[in-house]
């Protein structure tokens, strides 16, 4: 007997309907956004990640040696795959370049709530932007698709901030910081205390007075003294610039899933303005539900021309940790419109009934394993089919079929050569006296 892996998966058929219809949702929102799917590989060559994180990121790698001698990874993440590909193609793509799509991908690391080794997102991003409309549309879509999925202003927030302002603030300050390991303190903040939060501060460069001080800033909701307080153009123009992008999206009627929270930083170090991550407004889903923002200049460091770019990966598994908080994750059930049963060789009227429900775009299922009536009929209640259509023998020789509701238990017929007919979906209703 073997057990699957840590931090990897298997979703049975009512977890996975339930899933799949989940993703649907996610990915219908983005396409009447006029996202376009793309498909990406599960392999790249580990050099990207190193060259983007640093070699320490191997350690959280599926990374490995293929046949052929190259070092591979299974792919922890997609933006530098997005990032590769808009390179490889930028002069045929037209602009703003607007993708999405979902996938697994793999990171080796404590699993915890919501967090797995093998994890699923839909990945949305647009190319081409540097305008805070774009930033805004990735705010609205990721708003509109947790609202299509059941979810109101009541169960979620996004906390919004902008890079360039923890940066700008960090450069404020008379000492030599290490910005990289300040905001990614800052990005630790919310699960560490006080204390361990402002020694790392610390580290960074930052004294122990300047770090509570740099705290004290980011709980500030008053944006123009942070203006005063820098005194800089770089802190002043990001203001602007996050200001801009709530306005647009009050004009898009996603204002009011918006915080302004300076204290979200977003670990990696790739983004460069906006960046957001969305939470459960109740806490009971203890981390950030996904994430997103503004990078404008992953592209240009993966050798294509300076391109602006900004998106969110909304992940499967912390999302249904909110949905079904919320009470909205769809039923884990299957879900069969009718099931033929068949009594005696009746086996070539069945098919042809099913064949013409199915063409009608119902989902049909019959007898493969040669059961009886009974052990036919219990299946159909199993998956959960709302209508039995029973072709019996006995049925064919009055030329007729009998119909099963399933949920009252009342049966009548219909005419063999009536059903289905001209109807798309005939139910016991069309045939009851």
């Amino acid at each position: 007997m073997y057990d699957h892996l840590k931090g990897f998966r298997d979703f049975y058929p009512g977890e996975m309907s339930a899933r799949r219809e989940t993703i649907d949702t996610v990915e219908a929102t983005a396409e009447r956004y006029g996202f376009r799917e793309i498909g990406t590989p599960a392999l790249e060559r580990t050099q990207m990640y190193v060259d983007k994180s640093g070699e320490e990121i191997v350690e959280e790698l599926y990374a490995f040696q293929d046949k052929g001698g190259r070092d591979v990874t299974l792919t922890p993440e997609l933006t530098p795959t997005v990032a590769r590909m808009v390179v490889a193609k930028s002069q045929e793509l037209s602009k703003p370049i607007k993708w999405m799509s979902t996938r697994p991908f793999w990171r080796y690391e404590q699993v915890q709530q919501g967090r797995f080794r093998e994890f699923y997102q839909t990945n949305v991003d647009i190319f081409g932007s540097a305008e805070p409309e774009a930033d805004a549309e990735i705010l609205a879509f990721a708003a509109d698709a947790m609202t299509n999925l059941g979810l109101t202003a009541d169960d979620f927030e996004f906390r919004v901030s902008h890079r360039d302002i923890l940066g700008g603030l960090l450069e404020a300050f008379d000492a030599d910081v290490d910005t990289r390991d300040a905001i990614r303190a800052v990005d630790k903040s919310a699960k560490i205390d006080r204390e361990e939060y402002l020694a790392l501060l610390t580290d960074a460069g930052l004294t122990w007075s300047q770090a509570e001080q740099f705290d004290d800033l980011l709980k500030s909701e008053d944006l123009d003294a942070l203006v005063d307080f820098a005194g800089t153009e770089r802190v002043e123009a990001a203001v602007t610039n996050l200001q801009n992008v709530l306005a647009v999206a009050e004009e898009f009627g996603v204002r009011e899933y918006c915080t302004l929270s300076l204290e979200t930083a977003r670990g990696l170090d790739y983004y460069t303005g906006v960046v957001f991550e969305c939470f459960d407004s109740t806490g009971e889903v203890s981390r950030a539900v996904f994430g997103g923002g503004r990078y404008d200049d992953l592209i240009e460091s993966f050798g294509g021309q300076p391109t602006p770019a900004v998106g969110v990966a909304p992940g499967h598994a912390p999302l249904q940790l909110l949905c079904q908080r919320a009470g909205v994750w769809p039923e884990e059930a299957l879900s069969t419109d009718y099931y033929l049963l068949t009594v005696g060789d009746t086996r070539d009227v069945a098919a042809r009934i099913a064949r013409e429900l199915r063409a009608t775009g119902n989902v049909v299922e019959t007898d493969v394993a040669d059961r009886s009536f009974g052990a036919q009929m219990g299946y159909a209640d199993g998956i959960n089919a709302e209508t039995v259509v029973i072709v019996g023998e006995q049925d064919l020789a009055n030329d007729e079929v009998t119909v099963k509701d399933m949920a009252t238990g009342e049966q009548t017929t219909a005419p063999v050569d009536d059903f289905p007919g001209d109807r798309d979906a005939p139910t016991y209703d069309d045939f009851a006296e």
